[in-house]
């Protein structure tokens, strides 16, 4: 058409680019999933000082295959502030910088191929946040599942990053309160002080201990008793046999004559 003017060589090169902002530009989606504590606590317990368990996000993440989910871990009170374009492993979301300044941080990273669905028989299917001790410190290790610095609250949530697009995340967890150490300061020494449980070992202790001593001192006696009756036991003496001897020089000669 005589009218119409030939395509710009730059508009060719910037489709590709488009398309890749496609998805932060209609937003991620917003999965209906929210995290939660495991409902078999493993060994170790549900929640410690440090840890707790949640389950994993079976079956949630299925239509991103090409994704890597994180767990994000937050303070309660930052959780609606965090932005999910900050990249895993940056030092805004560095395990060694929470909580302070660092308000959530990013960890346990895994492809959608260790959430399969369904679950097999037998596989667990939880995770224990908090269990890593040896990079706690290690500032070469940002993604470090470290130990939680407190009792919390915190809060939780799982996001699917296709490179470093945010293209899918579940809500956030409730807020979990970790199990929280009391001081030896905190405990009362006086004798006021002594809870209903204490008491209770006491007592139980102390009937152990009677029961203890008088099977110590019955078998004590029972060894005396043994040891005086040997002692007043006789046995027959063997009888003794004396040999008679005849002087046969007396009866074998005659009588001597008068």
């Amino acid at each position: 058409r005589p009218h119409s003017r030939p395509r710009h060589p730059g508009v060719r090169t910037m489709l590709p680019l488009l398309l890749l902002l496609l998805p932060a530009a209609h937003g991620i989606a917003q999965l209906g999933y929210r995290p939660a504590l495991s409902k078999d606590p493993p060994l170790g317990g549900l929640r410690t000082a440090s840890t707790f368990v949640v389950e994993q996000p079976r079956c949630v993440f299925k239509d991103y295959g090409n994704a890597v989910i994180w767990l994000v871990v937050a303070l309660e009170q930052a959780a609606s502030a965090f932005n999910n374009s900050a990249g895993p492993g940056t030092p805004e979301t560095a395990f060694q910088g929470f909580p302070d300044p660092v308000r959530a941080y990013m960890t346990l990273n895994a492809t959608l191929g260790s959430y399969p669905c369904p679950k097999p028989d037998g596989e667990i299917t939880v995770l224990r946040v908090g269990s890593e001790t040896s990079c706690a410190q290690d500032e070469t290790r940002p993604t470090c599942n470290g130990p939680l610095p407190g009792p919390g609250p915190y809060r939780v949530k799982f996001l699917a990053l296709e490179g470093s697009v945010p293209v899918a995340e579940t809500a956030w967890s409730v807020p979990i309160m970790l199990k929280e150490a009391k001081s030896l300061n905190s405990i009362s020494t006086t004798d006021g002080g002594h809870s209903a449980d204490m008491i209770a070992i006491t007592t139980i202790l102390s009937i152990l201990f009677a029961i203890l001593l008088a099977g110590l001192v019955a078998t004590l006696f029972f060894w005396g008793s043994d040891s005086c009756g040997g002692s007043g036991t006789f046995s027959k003496p063997e009888s003794v046999t004396v040999r008679r001897y005849n002087t046969h020089h007396v009866y074998d000669q005659p009588a001597a004559r008068l």
